[in-house]
């Protein structure tokens, strides 16, 4: 069933979706990258390394977060159903948006809905956290590849 979601990708539908939802997402990640910290600035502090990987790693996860909504998108039209692990992309992004943006955004955001806690600074403009964004739309992917997989067909069989 997994084959049959990716064979999806051949029709031009899901290929303009795919190649939106990828721009859609790489457009989100460069700007929570700039409002952390712009490229120049991260280069002169950290050096062109850490640019490097933060401009490879926008373009990973932002590919497969737009597999992801793809796969998300196939299964209802396969099965009849979105499956559970279809938001982990956004949850990727929210949680970005929260650790990447400016500290006093957050600590405002986090102190009007009650919740205050003491910040440091995100060491090396926030590569951890992007990692662990990174790790929250691997484990939607597995998510979704079990749910296509093993979840039950909308025709009963």
């Amino acid at each position: 069933m997994l084959s049959l979601a990716y064979l999806k990708l051949k029709e031009r539908k899901y290929q303009l979706q795919l190649v939106l939802f990828f721009a859609l997402f790489l457009l989100i990640y460069f700007i929570v990258d700039y409002l952390n910290m712009s490229y120049l600035a991260m280069r002169q502090t950290y050096g062109l390394f850490l640019v490097v990987t933060n401009i490879v790693l926008n373009i990973v996860m932002s590919g497969l977060s737009a597999l992801l909504m793809h796969l998300s998108t196939a299964m209802v039209a396969l099965k009849g159903r979105e499956g559970k692990a279809a938001n982990f992309g956004f949850i990727s992004v929210l949680f970005g948006i929260l650790t990447y943006g400016c500290t006093t955004c957050v600590i405002a955001f986090f102190a009007s809905v009650g919740i205050a806690f003491s910040v440091i600074a995100l060491p090396f403009a926030g590569l951890p956290y992007k990692l662990l964004s990174l790790l929250l739309i691997v484990i939607g992917h597995l998510w979704i590849a079990r749910e296509i997989e093993k979840g039950t067909c909308k025709i009963p069989q």
